[in-house]
């Protein structure tokens, strides 16, 4: 009986622990909304304010689901800092903190995954001809892009060509035998 009420609580204290790293707190960083599905053509259900505190509940590609006060729906990932920044762990809060952490500019890092599609995504991914449509829609001719450029105070720069790289030098005397 001890046995069997020990493997219990065992259990019960180990859902609740996976439970509370998956659940991550986040403040929302600007005036957002919250939709019913992870698309931004999907309804509306409520609206967040910036500062607002949200509890993370999934991510799905560059989505995340969000408890807010009595709202629950899907916000942009970018839309929401977890925690204080997080970076220190492995769960939902961590990745979004690294998504919307301030870095050092001196640092170099790559980060994979954080724009919303994963290897999953890529697998079922499907051709979307309104969605190719759309991004017509707001292309610009070079020209366009030249005057806006220009009215940004932005000039072209000329930048040398990068050295061809050569060839790999072997470090084994054995390869030249």
């Amino acid at each position: 009986m001890m046995k069997t009420s020990l493997i219990s609580t065992v259990a019960l204290v180990l859902c609740v622990a996976s439970a509370t790293a998956w659940a991550a707190s986040g403040t929302v960083l600007r005036n957002d909304k919250l939709y019913s599905q992870p698309s931004a053509s999907a309804r509306v259900t409520a609206s967040v304010p910036k500062g607002a505190s949200v509890e993370i509940l999934a991510r799905q590609g560059g989505w995340l689901r969000v408890k807010a006060g009595n709202s629950t729906g899907w916000i942009r990932l970018l839309s929401v800092r977890a925690g204080a920044g997080g970076l220190g762990g492995v769960g939902v809060g961590d990745v979004v903190g690294a998504a919307t952490t301030r870095s050092d500019p001196t640092r170099v890092v790559a980060v994979a995954g954080l724009r919303g599609l994963n290897e999953e995504d890529l697998k079922q991914a499907q051709f979307n001809a309104d969605e190719l449509a759309r991004l017509d829609a707001l292309k610009v001719t070079a020209a366009q892009a030249r005057s806006f450029a220009g009215q940004s105070g932005l000039v072209a720069v000329r930048v040398p060509a990068l050295p061809k790289p050569k060839p790999e030098q072997s470090s084994s005397p054995w390869e030249n035998n």
